[in-house]
């Protein structure tokens, strides 16, 4: 039986970001996704234009309902990413309780797009939303260090602390947490970062067990839009697969991440050519190219367990 997804993301004309980034990969292994765009954009934010749309709060009730009439809302998984708008998470979070009841076993995997690198791009109201209503209903998480951080209120400085952070957020209601990326030294050097993954599981007897795991990930000199989407899309897949496997989920997961990623620099470079910097048209996301690697993804990034 077919696994259906409820894709609530951001949509692009032009490139592959949110939904795109998403429904693609995901149809390739063979989940049926349906996507509400939460916001139409003729492009992403990193070129120096675009125009668009954002639905609003009330229009996705209004899409949610005419799901609902015809009886087609039974999903196995749902999936979100960047908002700007509390009223619309809200409504999310509102579909995703019901959709929970409905469905007990539904899984919401949510990116808590917040912000990086010590600054928030999505309103400060966003903040306790996230952190009172959606983190709480949500089953696995991916945000960065920066993300992390903010939502339990303390730093990372050490993988020590990384654990700690991890376990505050599973307290929080997610009992998947995978933290992106990170600004802790990498055992291989400073050309690579540090992500960190954390799965608890309940044993047969009652009891919880929980799964660490360590990712040094190659570092990129570019700026890529969409890889986020992509990513929580791939954890969803990859966990789908392997549910009590968080180190091949991962090492799936991220190797995807590596051949996309790869592909698109070497494109972009050979576009630009020798010297050059890339653009955002040439930088954007070769999705399709990809195809074979996000089916059955060469293991070039493997996990370690920690704990």
């Amino acid at each position: 039986m077919e696994c259906r997804v409820l894709s609530i993301q951001s949509h692009v004309v032009r490139g592959y970001v949110g939904n795109k980034s998403a429904s693609f990969p995901l149809q390739v292994l063979g989940f049926e996704v349906d996507s509400i765009n939460s916001v139409q954009f003729s492009n992403h934010t990193g070129y120096s234009h675009w125009k668009g749309q954002v639905l609003t709060a009330d229009e996705l009730h209004v899409l949610y309902e005419g799901i609902k009439l015809n009886n087609v809302h039974h999903y196995d998984y749902v999936l979100t990413g960047y908002t700007r708008d509390t009223s619309f998470l809200e409504m999310v979070v509102d579909i995703v309780q019901e959709l929970k009841t409905a469905n007990p076993n539904l899984v919401y995997v949510c990116d808590p797009v917040l912000g990086d690198h010590g600054s928030m791009y999505v309103p400060q109201n966003l903040y306790p939303v996230y952190k009172n209503k959606v983190v709480p209903v949500a089953d696995i998480i991916t945000p960065n260090q920066f993300e992390a951080e903010l939502l339990t209120g303390k730093n990372i400085s050490t993988e020590k602390d990384a654990v700690e952070v991890m376990d505050l957020l599973h307290a929080m209601g997610p009992d998947t947490v995978v933290i992106t990326s990170s600004d802790l030294p990498s055992r291989l050097g400073d050309r690579f970062l540090v992500s960190l993954g954390s799965q608890r599981h309940v044993r047969p007897d009652g009891t919880r067990t929980t799964q660490r795991v360590r990712i040094e990930v190659p570092k990129v000199d570019a700026v890529f839009v969409g890889t986020g989407d992509l990513f929580a899309a791939m954890l969803l897949a990859w966990t789908h697969h392997y549910p009590n496997d968080l180190k091949t989920a991962c090492e799936k997961t991220f190797s995807v991440m590596h051949h996309v990623i790869q592909r698109t620099i070497s494109y972009a470079h050979e576009l630009a050519g020798p010297g050059r910097r890339p653009s955002p048209p040439q930088l954007e996301l070769r999705m399709i190219q990809s195809k074979a690697d996000i089916e059955d993804p060469a293991i070039v990034t493997e996990a370690t367990v920690i704990s």
